[in-house]
């Protein structure tokens, strides 16, 4: 069980960077980085656009990441 949870671990991994690579910059300075928002940010943008997608996916992959870390340290 420990191995596949690791294994798990190790896609989802993987699965998070590569969605984080594909979102578009909404800021090319460094406000960007910490937080500094616009208007797509505060529903100026929302839908089916691929951005928006990204986003959900980003947040779902996240949330899969986290709980494969508890699991695996509740289990260790």
């Amino acid at each position: 069980m420990p191995i596949s949870l690791i294994v798990i671990q190790i896609i989802v991994s993987i699965a998070l960077i590569l969605v984080v690579i594909l979102q578009v910059r909404k800021s090319s300075s460094a406000s960007g980085v910490f937080g500094g928002g616009t208007t797509a940010d505060y529903g100026g943008k929302k839908g089916k656009s691929r951005e928006a997608f990204l986003m959900k996916l980003t947040t779902v992959i996240a949330v899969l990441f986290m709980l494969s870390s508890l699991l695996i340290g509740l289990i260790k």
